[in-house]
């Protein structure tokens, strides 16, 4: 074996081994391995960093603005209450997320499905008090089972059908991988379900295993023509959302103990009680706005303020007068949405609360007030919390209808999936679904660099000469016989596929597939869609296709997560469809 291709071995051997046993960004080792080869001559600049201009790594990034601008305007929260609704346990939730996710990916791109989703699930997840870690793994996984139904699901469908085009004059028909893709997907997901309780880990945050010991007090009204007018309570949602609904306020009566079956209208006041996680959520809840007529004398607009926790301080003038005669908008420039005190449940008005030393108020101000009178000797603690400004309800729609316009186009073939993305982003920029700031820092910078640093190492093999002789060796091994090759093939391209990407495998291994067929004298298709299938299903490490990388941070993960839930499920897929493919596509 050559240097070259022993010192790529090497260092992707390292790089794997990394991953597993430290807690080292997946980015940084990356990144580093890249730049070892690059230095000692294994792969060019160009080849090196081909991954940074590759059309897939820049359509991975505009997606995170596109559903930037779908999530600040609430349009992720509507799409999940329609396709997620409210499940009964963690299988319940996996299955309404694994189907429709599976269904869609069959005809949608998969990528910008999960980009999507992720924002969604994560928030469905601290609503109901699940492990967000039991959902991430399966949404990916259904979204890559999903996209070997047809033609267009995946783009590893999509490159061996151009690499057929090119050698063959003929390449896939749109349900043709189908025949194999489904009945994979519906097993797939079925072991997904049915195992999860042992395979997939239960990572749950604080706040879920040990709740906030802060209960605030909060004050909302229901909107005319908004989705809560007419429902009732218990239809509502607000108790699945972590709050408690005390009173509900109607036409000057109180109504102090509310049942579940009363119904909400127009113009009540509704007083809950929750976490502060809850309360910022509540914000946020589409048909209910702040009691609270002061914010709208603010001079900055909704979309630019951010909620704000200040404890009073025993020397604040605020102590001894409500939050009414104490003039807080006009002498801080922030208005109080809700109230909390060592646990203690507040009834009443909220402007009416007469306030203590020690009580922690949730503001809504705009995001330099924490620098203001972060050494105030008003308050004992000024802190802001990340990611609270309320969102553009008013835009949803038109955010929805962007996103729609995207996948048509691509799906249709009007522009391709980069030029569509793009055409989208833009959309929402100008049409200001969100703002600059937000389109910036929506794009996960560590999984870019993850998916075109990987791509570089891909080259790499490529031009050490070590992928085409570990390939030569490994299905050298299995003889004359074409069931065996198929074996070998699959399982080769599905080892390559989880260390480099699915894409890359792919292209690698289709002439070693064709060369195969060849020299036993039989029809190519079976190996050419046995490659497809193990590129696709790369379920076993978070390296091996990007809604993998996607889901890494979101769920908490680790590497060795993928491995004991992916692993099995990878030898289940593989069983299933190396049982069909050769009854499809005989030799």
């Amino acid at each position: 074996m050559p240097g070259d291709a022993v010192l790529t071995a090497t260092v992707i051997g390292l790089v794997l081994a990394a991953l597993i046993t430290t807690r080292v960004p997946a980015d940084a080792l990356f990144v580093l391995a890249l730049t070892v080869l690059l230095v000692s001559g294994v792969v060019s600049p160009l080849d090196a960093f081909a991954g940074f201009a590759n059309e897939g790594v820049i359509t991975v990034a505009v997606l995170y603005v596109v559903v930037s601008g779908l999530r600040e305007t609430g349009g992720v929260q509507h799409i999940s209450r329609v396709l997620l609704g409210r499940p009964r346990g963690v299988e319940g939730a996996q299955l309404r997320l694994t189907a429709p996710v599976a269904f869609f990916s069959a005809f949608l791109n998969n990528t910008p499905i999960v980009a999507m989703l992720i924002p969604a699930v994560r928030d469905w997840a601290q609503t109901h008090a699940l492990p967000v870690s039991k959902l991430m793994m399966p949404l990916s996984f259904a979204a890559m089972l999903g996209g070997l139904c047809t033609l267009v699901g995946t783009s590893t469908t999509l490159v061996a059908h151009g690499l057929l085009i090119e050698r063959r004059g003929v390449g896939l028909g749109f349900f043709e991988i189908g025949a194999v893709g489904v009945p994979v997907a519906l097993t797939g997901v079925a072991f997904v379900i049915a195992t999860s309780r042992w395979l997939l880990p239960d990572h749950r945050s604080d706040e879920t295993v040990f709740g906030d010991p802060r209960e605030y007090t909060v004050e909302m009204t229901v909107d005319g023509k908004g989705p809560l007018d007419g429902r009732t309570v218990a239809d509502s949602g607000l108790a699945e959302s972590g709050l408690q609904l005390i009173e509900i306020h109607r036409d000057g009566e109180i109504y102090p103990a509310v049942a579940p079956t009363l119904h909400l209208h127009a113009g009540d006041r509704l007083v809950l009680a929750g976490s502060a996680g809850s309360v910022v959520d509540l914000q946020r809840r589409h048909g209910l706005t702040p009691a609270t007529t002061q914010l709208f004398k603010l001079d900055a607009p909704r979309s630019e303020r951010a909620l704000i926790e200040a404890v009073v301080s025993d020397s604040s003038p605020l102590i001894g007068s409500t939050i009414r005669r104490g003039s807080f908008r006009t002498r801080y420039g922030a208005v109080v949405i809700a109230v909390a005190r060592n646990g203690a449940r507040l009834t009443g008005n909220l402007r009416d609360i007469v306030l203590r030393p020690g009580d922690t108020l949730l503001l809504e101000a705009t995001p330099s007030f924490a620098e203001r009178h972060h050494q105030s000797r008003d308050f004992y603690l000024v802190s802001a919390l990340p990611d609270t400004h309320p969102w553009r309800f008013e835009r949803a729609a038109l955010a929805i209808a962007i996103l729609i316009a995207m996948v048509a186009a691509a799906t249709l073939g009007f522009l391709s999936m980069l030029q569509a993305a793009l055409v989208a982003a833009a959309a929402m920029l100008v049409t200001r679904c969100m703002t600059i700031e937000a389109a910036r820092a929506s794009i996960n910078w560590p999984v870019i660099l993850v998916i075109a640093s990987a791509i570089g190492l891909g080259n790499a093999m490529e031009a050490s000469g070590l992928a085409v002789q570990t390939a030569g060796l490994v299905v050298g091994l299995a003889g004359a016989s074409p069931l065996a090759n198929l074996v070998a093939l699959f399982a080769l391209t599905s080892l390559f596929s989880q260390v480099i990407t699915n894409n890359a495998a792919v292209v690698l291994m289709f002439p070693i597939a064709l060369s195969v067929a060849t020299s036993l004298g039989v029809d190519p298709m079976p190996f050419v869609i046995a490659i497809v299938v193990a590129a696709g299903g790369a379920v076993a490490t978070p390296i091996g296709y990007q809604t993998n990388l996607m889901v890494y941070g979101p769920g908490g993960y680790r590497f060795t997560d993928f491995l004991k839930a992916g692993l099995p499920l990878l030898a289940v897929t593989a069983l299933v469809a190396l049982l069909v493919i050769p009854a499809v596509w005989p030799f």
